[in-house]
């Protein structure tokens, strides 16, 4: 069959369709505009091979998938529904007849759990790979092992415009690529990087773009805020501004992608979902910010929040690249061409960075332990436990890890865990659907409304009454109703329209967000009203003059977790009795760091939150141990109190450690800092005992405590190999001191206490030259060496010279060689003659 020969991937049509006749798994790299999502898989409709079976296009968006699948359908003179459909969230057009199905990536998920053989498919295109995105990667991952498993004769293609050279080798899978043809696109850079508002910036370019340039123009800017501030200020320009962005209605995606029925000029605002997939047509001119804004996780806090970035290289690439799909075209890049090499080469896949408590649910029902799966990028291990964490709190999985009868229920809605715990546990179903859908979607009030989400939710029901209120949004109210009527179809419920129960709201949120729940900071510890203290133990605050600030507690929805304190944005009161009911009773010994005192308490708590205390008299050795051992380690060593004698120990057996190396069978023990703070319990331990504050800490006797490290025979070596004083020839013994990196050992002593001693004096078995510090009568360093025969062979004599008339009392020989060694004066040495 052919059906688009003229689009670029024809030419490698015969090769592609040669893989997949011998190979399960296949990549193809073809540039945007090339056909590889538009015209492709009406040529792999009738291969033998398919014998057939259905094709499945994965998609990452749902504007592009409703725009891939209508175009597929307009090149047969079909309908979508037809040979071609789609499905995405909420909303499908299939039928029997139905051959090609475009899905976006979580429709496939769940139709992998519910039938992992894919009876009746027989190919999988995995298009727009090289974004990396969570579900891709994890569809790619299923994939495989069904192939491995259960589907031999299943074929998997990955597409891709741009594409990691390393993928095919990684994948045992042939590349095949197509040249396509791109026309030229110039690119113009800044001169220097814009300062001010991004949308500002674009604006100008625009302005710019329709006086020099023919044909529409797509501007890219980082989000919904931007795009509708740029086209307030676009509001006079002879030209049809269109917004385009994934929460749009499908009509106005369409209008956006569409030429204008009018033939009038296009300017489409767009965020990223217009870099890949999407062909606009008529587009010449493309405007890039060089920002974009995501989602990013933050593992410490357990947190997500919005962050904007500069572009990657190759996200920049593909933006220019949307000029000169059907003509020569222009690319304005509003930054300066020296930035350009400085942008990151391309953004790290989703998987290493992302919330990963939806991908360990879906892996639980499937079965598989996240570390046995074909992964091109293995899940990092410590964010996996961190989202079983989670779900077990949601009641999703079990202690063991396996999923619950409830964590399968969640499946079945198609958003997080988290809401989908919220719909499922909510008790009031109603209430749920509405608090659900206004958490997923943009706030409908205007910036400044407050935090409060019953406010929302008030403003959700009279809208749903016929009554507007002032400054909000009606355009996002008719999606978030849109959600929650999907919501409520789920549970077979009907709408509520009475004014909300804030506790009731609160509740609701404290069941998606149970380390999230909050309680006020204590009055009287001079900290302000509206600043929190979140269950999962981090702390978090309204802003100024929010109408929830003397809350007593909160179930905080949205949060942004970046600084040391989080800042609340979306939160509902809770009723702290609530706590109550899930709190436990614990055993807690710990250090404080506020107070410096060990703490032992019977506690009530919530997560980090104490609702009752009661103090504990008796605790274990085991349980003081652990507790100082940690607060130490919080605080740092400097908590203990090293004598000389203990910093001098540690420096002699880190300096063997270091000069003796592996000759020394097992070693010398590691007494550095790092070291001692990670054994603390075992070398520190035992002397612990009765100790309950700083105070107590800093008179701790370290010495045996370090001494226990040295097994036998060790102190007998150390003494032999690094001892704590050198006798020199006047009989005096010296004290050594020695550096704990390794550098020679200090013999400070006065030059007329080593008259007559030709070599220097060493350590370590004779192998390491101390460090002379020859002191003068008064005991200040007149001379810093090590080598002591070349200093009485010369600089002695000008030491002579310079000190003997400050001390004429002192010996200053002509020959250093034969004179006696003395501590003492010329008398003394006299009189001790005699």
């Amino acid at each position: 069959m052919t059906t688009q020969t003229t689009l670029p991937i024809a030419e490698v049509i015969p090769a592609l369709k040669a893989a997949l006749g011998q190979h399960s798994l296949v990549v193809l790299q073809a540039p945007a505009g090339a056909g590889k999502s538009t015209a492709l898989p009406l040529e792999l409709l009738h291969e033998p091979w398919l014998a057939g079976q259905k094709i499945i296009i994965l998609q990452p968006r749902r504007v592009a998938a409703r725009a891939v699948a209508t175009r597929l359908a307009e090149t047969l003179g079909e309908e979508v529904g037809q040979t071609v459909g789609y499905r995405v969230r909420f909303e499908s057009r299939v039928s029997a007849a139905t051959r090609i199905e475009v899905v976006t990536e979580g429709i496939l998920t769940r139709r992998l759990q519910h039938d992992p053989e894919l009876a009746g498919v027989g190919l999988v295109l995995l298009d727009e790979f090289h974004e990396r995105s969570l579900n891709a990667d994890l569809a790619l991952a299923l994939l495989r092992e069904v192939q491995g498993a259960l589907r031999d004769d299943l074929r998997v293609l990955v597409m891709s415009a741009t594409l990691d050279p390393t993928l095919p080798q990684r994948l045992v899978a042939p590349l095949v690529e197509s040249a396509g043809r791109a026309f030229p696109v110039q690119v113009q850079y800044l001169p220097t990087d814009p300062v001010g508002r991004s949308e500002d910036s674009v604006v100008r370019a625009i302005r710019s773009a329709l006086a020099e340039h023919e044909g529409d123009i797509l501007a890219f800017l980082t989000g919904v805020r931007e795009i509708r501030a740029a086209a307030a200020q676009l509001s006079d320009i002879a030209a049809v501004v269109l917004p385009l962005y994934g929460d749009l209605p499908v009509r106005e995606q369409s209008r956006a992608i569409r030429p204008d029925p009018a033939g009038q000029r296009k300017v489409v605002l767009a965020t990223s979902i217009a870099e890949t997939s999407l062909t606009i047509d008529g587009v010449r001119v493309v405007v890039d910010s060089g920002l974009s804004r995501h989602q990013a996780f933050d593992p410490a806090s357990g947190l997500s929040h919005l962050i904007t970035e500069r572009v990657t290289q190759d996200s920049a690439a593909q933006r220019a690249g949307r000029a000169g799909r059907t003509a020569a075209g222009v690319a304005y890049r509003l930054w300066s061409e020296r930035t350009q090499p400085l942008l990151p080469a391309a953004r790290a896949p989703e998987i290493m960075g992302a919330d990963l408590a939806p991908l360990v649910l879906e892996l639980a029902q499937w079965g598989a332990d996240p570390a046995a799966l074909p992964w091109l990028d293995p899940p990092p291990p410590a964010r996996v436990e961190a989202a079983r964490v989670l779900l077990r709190q949601l009641s999703a999985l079990d202690s063991a890890g396996r999923i619950t009868p409830e964590g399968s229920r969640l499946l079945d809605f198609p958003t997080h865990p988290r809401l989908a715990h919220l719909l499922v546990s909510g008790p009031d179903s109603a209430l749920a659907a509405d608090v659900a859908a206004l958490l997923e979607e943009r706030d409908p009030l205007p910036s400044g409304s407050g935090s409060d989400l019953t406010e929302r939710v008030a403003a959700l029901r009279s809208w749903r009454r016929g009554e507007q209120g002032r400054g909000v949004d009606s355009g996002v109210l008719e999606r978030v109703e849109r959600l929650s009527r999907q919501w409520r179809k789920l549970l077979n419920i009907s709408p509520d329209n009475a004014p909300p129960d804030p506790l009731a709201v609160g509740e609701l949120v404290a069941l998606a967000y149970p380390e999230r729940v909050a309680l006020a900071r204590e009055k009287g510890a001079g900290l302000a009203r509206g600043r929190f203290l979140l269950a999962g133990g981090q702390g978090a605050a309204l802003p100024g003059g929010d109408a929830l600030a003397g809350a007593s507690a909160l179930a905080v929805a949205h949060l942004n977790a970046a600084g040391a304190e989080g800042r609340i944005h979306l939160a509902a009161p809770l009723d702290p009795a609530r706590l109550s009911d899930r709190a436990e009773w614990t055993a807690q010994v710990r250090w404080d760091t506020r107070t410096g005192t060990l703490l032992a308490q019977q506690e009530r708590r919530f997560g980090a939150l104490v609702l009752e205390a009661r103090p504990l008299r008796d605790i274990s050795p085991e349980q003081r141990v652990e507790a100082l051992a940690a607060g130490i380690r919080e605080e740092g060593l400097h908590l203990l109190n090293f004598l000389p004698e203990s910093q001098q120990l540690r420096a002699r057996v880190q300096s063997l450690r270091i000069w003796r190396g592996a000759a020394d069978e097992g070693g010398w023990p590691d007494l550095s800092d790092e070291a001692l703070l990670d054994s603390l319990e075992d070398w520190l331990g035992p002397h612990l005992h009765g100790v309950r504050t700083r105070d107590d800490l800093a008179k701790v006797n370290l010495l045996p405590a370090l001494q226990s490290l040295l097994p036998w025979p060790l102190p007998q070596q150390l003494e032999e190999l690094a001892p704590t004083h050198l006798t020199v020839p006047s009989g005096s013994r010296v004290r050594l001191s020695y550096q704990q990196d390794g550098r020679p050992p200090i013999l400070a002593v006065k030059l007329q206490e080593l008259f007559g001693l030709a070599d220097t004096p060493t350590v370590n078995g004779g192998c390491q030259n101390v460090l002379l510090h020859l002191l003068s009568p008064a005991g200040r360093p007149v001379q810093v060496t090590q080598d002591l025969r070349s200093f009485w062979n010369s600089s002695y004599f000008e030491v002579r010279k310079d000190l003997r008339g400050r001390y004429p009392k002192h010996p200053w020989p002509d020959d250093p060689w034969t004179h006696e060694p003395t501590r003492w004066t010329k008398k003394k040495t006299a009189e001790q003659g005699k």
